[in-house]
C-alpha cells in the first residue's frame, strides 16, 4: 500500500454545523465536590484531557445549573462519551476527545458526529482542524455556541465532494505505525542489551522442554456462538491478535470454561497469539488455556513471549490441535536438576520491568495497533 499524503487528497469546506451536532455545555456553578465520584466534570482548562473533577450520579440529579437543589432538566446534564469536548472560554480552543459519559460546565461545548462514527483516529485527525478554525476566538471573544454553528473548517473529501472519513482515519493510523516502529525497533534492542546487562543471559543453561514437562494443565476452552452469548462483565477469550485476546466481555456462567493465572494460546484464527490471563475469563473452543503449576505472573509474561513462537509455524490453514500442542517443545533456562527454571524466568522480566522496557512496549503493541486487524 503506497503512502498517503495529504496533499493527494482534494480538500473542501464545511460549516461545523453541517458536521457536527453542536449541544450547549451545562453548569454554571459546580456542584458540592465528591470524594467518590467516577463521572468526569469537564471545566475551561487546558489539563487533564479537560477533567476538573469527578461526580456521583446522585449528585449531578441533585443540583441545577446554578446550585439550587432542582432535577427539573435532569436530563440536560448527562452527555454521551465518543464526542469531542471544546473549551469556548478561558482556555478557548482546546478540544479532547471524551470516550465515556461526563457532565461539563457552560464553558464547554461537545461536538458529536453527525453522519459517521466517531473514532479515536478521526478525532486526532479532527482536533487540529477545529482548532484551526477557532484561532480567532481568546478569552475576550469567547468561542460560544453560537459563533461556533457558524465556523467553519476544512475537510478531505472524496468524488462525491462529502468528507473522506475512511482517508482521514486512514492517515492517522499510518503515522502512529510509522511512528511506533521506530519506538518498538529501539526498545527492541534496548532489551537485547538490558538481557545481557542485568540477567546474565549467557551464564545460564537453555533446554528444549516438551510443553506437558512446562504445562501440567492443557485444556482447550469450549464453543460459545454469538448467538448465545449475553452481555456482563467477564472477559470472553477468543483467536484474535489484539487487546490481550480479548473479543467480547459476556455474562454467561453455565455451558462455558473459565478459567484464571494461565497463558492463552491461540488454536486457530490468529494461531499462535499467546496472552497471560491474570483474572478469571470465559475460553473459546479457538483457545487453548496453559496452566502451569510453579510460574508466577512473571514467569507466564516470558513464556507467553516463547510460545508465541509458534506462530512462525502454524498458520490460518494449520490450527495448533489437542494432540499437536502436546507434542510442541521450546526451549527454556533451565535449573541445575535439568527442570524449568521459573525463577530465572521470573528474575529475567522483574528486571527488565524495572528499566520500563515492557511497559512501553506493552502500550505501542496493545493500543497503538488495537485495532488493526478489526479496520
Amino acid at each position: 500500500m503506497s503512502k498517503l499524503k495529504l496533499t493527494d487528497v482534494e480538500w473542501g469546506e464545511f460549516k461545523l454545523i453541517d458536521i457536527f451536532d453542536i449541544k450547549d455545555g451545562y453548569y454554571n456553578k459546580k456542584p458540592p465536590l465528591d470524594k467518590d465520584g467516577t463521572i468526569p466534570f469537564l471545566g475551561a482548562t487546558q489539563n487533564n484531557n479537560g477533567v476538573t473533577a469527578f461526580y456521583r450520579k446522585e449528585t449531578i440529579e441533585k443540583w441545577d445549573k446554578v446550585g439550587n437543589l432542582s432535577s427539573k432538566d435532569v436530563h440536560l446534564r448527562f452527555f454521551p462519551g465518543n464526542c469531542l469536548a471544546v473549551t469556548n472560554n478561558g482556555s478557548v480552543g482546546h478540544i479532547y476527545y471524551q470516550l465515556q459519559m461526563f457532565t461539563c460546565s457552560h464553558d464547554i461545548t461537545p461536538l458529536y458526529l453527525k453522519n459517521y462514527v466517531l473514532t479515536k483516529e478521526l478525532a486526532h485527525f479532527l482536533i487540529p482542524l477545529l482548532q484551526k478554525s477557532g484561532e480567532s476566538f481568546e478569552y475576550g471573544k469567547k468561542w460560544r455556541p453560537k459563533r461556533m454553528r457558524k465556523s467553519k473548517l476544512i475537510l478531505p473529501v472524496n468524488s462525491q465532494g462529502q468528507p473522506n472519513w475512511q482517508f482521514m482515519e486512514d492517515y492517522i493510523k499510518q503515522e502512529q505505525k510509522q511512528q511506533a516502529q521506530k519506538i518498538i525497533d529501539y526498545y527492541e534492542r534496548k532489551l537485547v542489551d538490558l538481557a545481557g546487562d542485568v540477567v546474565g543471559i549467557d551464564k545460564v543453561e537453555w533446554k528444549t522442554f516438551r510443553f506437558t514437562e512446562v504445562f501440567q494443565e492443557i485444556q482447550r476452552g469450549k464453543r460459545l456462538t454469538k448467538a448465545n452469548q449475553t452481555d456482563g462483565p467477564k472477559p470472553y477469550i477468543s483467536s484474535t491478535s489484539e487487546n490481550n485476546g480479548v473479543d467480547a466481555f459476556i455474562g454467561n456462567e453455565t455451558g462455558v470454561r473459565k478459567f484464571e493465572d494461565v497463558l492463552t494460546i491461540a488454536n486457530s484464527g490468529s494461531v499462535g497469539s499467546t496472552f497471560y490471563q491474570q483474572f478469571e475469563f470465559v475460553a473459546s473452543d479457538h483457545v487453548t488455556a496453559l496452566k502451569s503449576e510453579n510460574a508466577d505472573k512473571y514467569a507466564y509474561l516470558f513464556l507467553s513471549t516463547v510460545v508465541k513462537r509458534l506462530e512462525e509455524k502454524y498458520s490460518f490453514n494449520r490450527e495448533i490441535n489437542d494432540t499437536r500442542i502436546k507434542r510442541e517443545k521450546v526451549i527454556l533456562p533451565a535449573d541445575k536438576e535439568g527442570n524449568p527454571n521459573f525463577q530465572y524466568m521470573s528474575d529475567f522480566v522483574k528486571k527488565l520491568e524495572l528499566d520500563k522496557v515492557q511497559e512501553v512496549l506493552e502500550y505501542i503493541y496493545i493500543y497503538i495497533y488495537k485495532s488493526e486487524d478489526h479496520s
